[in-house]
């Protein structure tokens, strides 16, 4: 009953409220209630051009920081898994993301790739003039972000991966790569899992690195769903993002059971 409570204060009501706006038309004047249209309003906005924008740049998002955080996330904590003399200090490094918040990030980000501030000026990855490049240089922050968590995550996996199995599998002739694909990577595929969920999640989310490097742009290039319902500008009105809210909590869900259905079956659980 507590925990209920508290999903009842911060989620169930907030949704409630959302799906409530997201029916009615809100008035031109202050002092006048909103009219309920039904749910004709409703689907319209999931239907609109607003929606279809929004979802196709937040896919694109997803489809540039998720794979690519994931496999180096991997990559990094096979190299730093050794017994070596000093391994915890690059261990350290590559986890230290983790402690930037994701406005660090976007800052950092912005002093190397900003078309007129920046250190590297001739990529122009964020002008005018590259609209398609936007998403992917913003998408890069996130990913930097987030290296630290699947670093983290995946070597912990890693050190509980018994070594006596490796070893069998050296006697048996398996060179590295195919241990690591034969063995390491099916005992650690609940990380592995657990990290594609909340990766995709978070890209789903991003609003913050987009508004501090783009923000929204070039030519609106980079208006994530999210970054639509925080509507930063005030051009949207109030039951247009309440829409929108709710297809993003929906299509969040839907990719979030398609995923864990889908690599639940090639995840293997240890006794």
């Amino acid at each position: 009953l507590p925990a209920h409570a508290v999903f009842a204060v911060f989620a169930d009501f907030p949704l409630y409220r959302l799906l409530s706006d997201s029916v009615r038309r809100q008035p031109r004047f202050l002092n006048k209630p909103p009219t309920y249209v039904g749910f004709s309003q409703l689907k319209d906005t999931l239907t609109s051009s607003e929606f279809t924008s929004g979802l196709g740049h937040s896919a694109l998002f997803m489809l540039y920081a998720v794979p690519l955080g994931l496999v180096l996330g991997v990559l990094l904590a096979v190299a730093a898994h050794r017994r070596l003399k000093g391994i915890k200090v690059f261990q350290t490094v590559f986890s230290s993301t983790v402690a930037s918040s994701v406005a660090v990030a976007s800052v950092v980000f912005f002093t190397l790739v900003n078309p007129e501030v920046g250190y590297f000026k001739d990529v122009s990855w964020l002008s005018l003039n590259s609209p398609g490049s936007a998403m992917f240089s913003v998408s890069l922050s996130s990913v930097w972000q987030n290296l630290g968590l699947t670093f983290i995550i995946v070597l912990a996996a890693l050190q509980a991966v018994p070594d006596e199995l490796n070893e069998a599998a050296t006697l048996d002739g398996f060179g590295p790569v195919r241990r690591f694909f034969r063995i390491t990577v099916p005992l650690i595929s609940p990380a592995l899992l657990f990290l594609g969920i909340v990766l995709v999640v978070n890209a789903l989310q991003a609003y913050a690195q987009i508004e501090v490097l783009t923000g929204g742009g070039p030519a609106g290039a980079t208006e994530t769903l999210l970054y639509k319902i925080a509507d930063p500008k005030g051009i949207r009105p109030l039951e247009l993002r309440a829409g929108l809210s709710i297809g993003l909590f929906v299509l969040t869900g839907a990719v979030a059971l398609v995923q864990y259905s889908l690599l639940s079956r090639r995840v293997h659980y240890g006794d």
